[in-house]
């Protein structure tokens, strides 16, 4: 049974665990918003809550409990300075995790995980709009850049 067994072990030990777990919350500080599996996405959601809510208390001991965790000194002050200010009126629910499907190798199921308040901090736009532009700023389908290579052909032969 796994009765009050709330720790997801991600098929890793303690220490590794937490490693893992302390260095994707610091790319997740530094970048914004990551791209891992769904289940570290999971893992790492509750991490980086706490940590959220560490950097709203603003004193010394909670920067020192970060640092501890973190052993970055950049980017602690990262959190406290930009992060954490953007979310001050939220009371919980930093973290928004977006479901991107199989990976294409071993169909592992891939997630994105970002601070919700992120545009409102000034960085980059949603997944939803990237994937936006994108599919406009695609080249012309092999069909259309025949037809008009052929015309062209017709052109100089009419010439």
């Amino acid at each position: 049974m796994r009765h009050r067994s709330k720790t997801v072990k991600l098929k890793r030990n303690a220490s590794h665990r937490k490693a893992l777990l302390a260095n994707m919350a610091i790319s997740l500080i530094e970048h914004g918003r990551i791209k891992t599996t769904l289940g570290k996405a999971k893992a790492l959601r509750p991490v980086a809550e706490k940590l959220v809510t560490l950097a709203k208390r603003d004193d010394l001991h909670s920067r020192r409990l970060a640092i501890a965790f973190l052993h970055q000194k950049d980017t602690v002050q990262k959190l406290f300075s930009e992060i954490a200010p953007a979310s001050k009126d939220r009371q919980g629910g930093y973290c928004r995790i977006t479901k991107l499907g199989a990976r294409m190798s071993d169909s592992a199921p891939m997630a994105i995980i970002e601070w919700v308040d992120r545009v409102a901090a000034g960085e980059e736009a949603p997944v939803e709009e990237v994937a936006a532009t994108e599919a406009v700023e695609a080249p012309a389908p092999k069909k259309a850049a025949k037809k008009k290579a052929a015309e062209a052909v017709v052109e100089v032969a009419g010439e």
